[in-house]
């Protein structure tokens, strides 16, 4: 990439909050847009939206004035018109934000190339439709009939961008219907520095080759959408097959509450914990990388959670459900075992196996090591910058 000319505007959906010395924004994406903007040969603006009362998982405060990406910030139903693009080569936004779908006449009118990425498919939207409690059936259902009408719309849009980029493997093979060169990406926030040392490395292994306790972990929101519901069972499961285990529950969310009276109530402690979350960089990685050995990870529907990379980079192999997001990057990764979705019973066999074939269990931690460095948070962007250079320039 060597023309330094080339405009890109992004719109984007996360949150914002405008502060009296600055704008308030979560802390990965201000990481992703100074390093996404210093890969891009040119200028590199963002719009962004009021209308977060918070920012749950992270903020950091910033002067726009002093970032290398510029940043505009319009209210929480300002509509977006063509004069918002004018000026721009390329436009990148979310098929998964429904107020971008009538956007492309719009890019097109200013004479900008259109770029469109997507994270979700309909089947994940579904499931996490009827996943997430408190509505009745009857409203499931005509929610559901308003997804499927509005994935038309979601399908015409991607067919008119000129570029197209998925984030994991379920996002991707849908895309491919409208690009055959659509690019697939993994979202993460690993770089060089978080990875698992050969250090730690050598020693979970010699730990696991040693017959000790096999440590799983669960990071992420504590939400039936994500499967947190099946974390106790699996313990339960796990205590009954006198399998030798400590289980570490970081999040928070709906089902914290649950999930300690069940441990209290099925004398599950100490073997299982249940931990306030922690700043990812510095507690997080660091308890990763020292003190597990596996990501227990129960989420069903198929999102592509950056999690799996997250995880895997500290060296941890995973053990989740067969959702189609899992079950592919298991495949490419060899980094871990699939089990059948919403039965915690199987989930449990699978780490049972784990754990009664300590040589394969610890190969498949250092599959997940190789494989999330090999594609880290930098080398992801790089890739995506590059084919949003190679679209912008025709």
């Amino acid at each position: 990439m060597t023309d330094r000319s080339l405009r890109l505007l992004m719109v984007a959906p996360a949150p914002v909050i405008p502060v009296p010395d600055g704008m308030t924004l979560d802390a990965k994406f201000v990481e992703g847009m100074r390093l996404q903007s210093d890969l891009w040969p040119g200028q590199f603006d963002c719009i962004l939206r009021r209308g977060a009362r918070s920012i749950p998982f992270g903020a950091r405060v910033i002067n726009p004035a002093q970032e290398t990406f510029g940043l505009h910030v319009l209210e929480e139903d300002e509509r977006l018109t063509q004069a918002h693009f004018e000026g721009y080569d390329l436009v990148m936004c979310s098929a998964d934000d429904d107020r971008n779908l009538g956007l492309a006449p719009l890019v097109q009118a200013a004479g900008a190339r259109l770029v469109v990425t997507l994270e979700y498919t309909l089947e994940t939207r579904l499931k996490i439709l009827f996943l997430t409690p408190g509505r009745s059936l009857p409203r499931r259902c005509i929610s559901a009939l308003r997804l499927m009408a509005r994935e038309l719309r979601r399908r015409r849009f991607m067919a008119s961008a000129q570029g197209l980029q998925a984030n994991g493997y379920p996002a991707h093979s849908l895309c491919r219907k409208s690009d055959p060169d659509a690019l697939l990406y993994l979202d993460n926030r690993m770089s060089p520095g978080l990875f698992a040392t050969k250090t730690e490395m050598d020693a979970r292994c010699d730990r696991l080759l040693s017959a000790a306790p096999v440590r799983l972990v669960y990071t992420g929101r504590l939400e039936p959408m994500k499967g947190a519901q099946d974390l106790i069972p699996v313990a339960r499961a796990l205590s009954q097959r006198g399998v030798t285990y400590s289980l570490d529950i970081f999040g928070a969310g709906q089902l914290r509450d649950e999930i300690a009276n069940q441990i209290e109530a099925g004398g599950l402690a100490p073997q299982v914990r249940l931990h306030e979350p922690l700043d990812f960089e510095t507690e997080l990685v660091p308890h990763l990388r020292q003190n597990a050995d596996i990501f227990l990870c129960c989420h069903k529907q198929s999102d592509p959670s950056c999690t799996y990379i997250e995880n895997m980079g500290c060296g941890l192999a995973v053990i989740g459900y067969e959702n189609r997001m899992w079950s592919a990057l298991a495949g490419a990764s060899i980094a871990g075992w699939t089990s059948p979705a919403g039965r915690p019973q199987e989930l449990a066999d699978a780490v049972a196996q784990a754990a009664g074939n300590r040589v394969q269990l610890a190969e498949r931690c250092r599959n997940a090591l190789a494989f999330a460095q090999a594609h880290d948070f930098r080398a992801e962007s790089r890739k995506r910058m590059e084919h949003l250079a190679k679209v912008a320039e025709g």
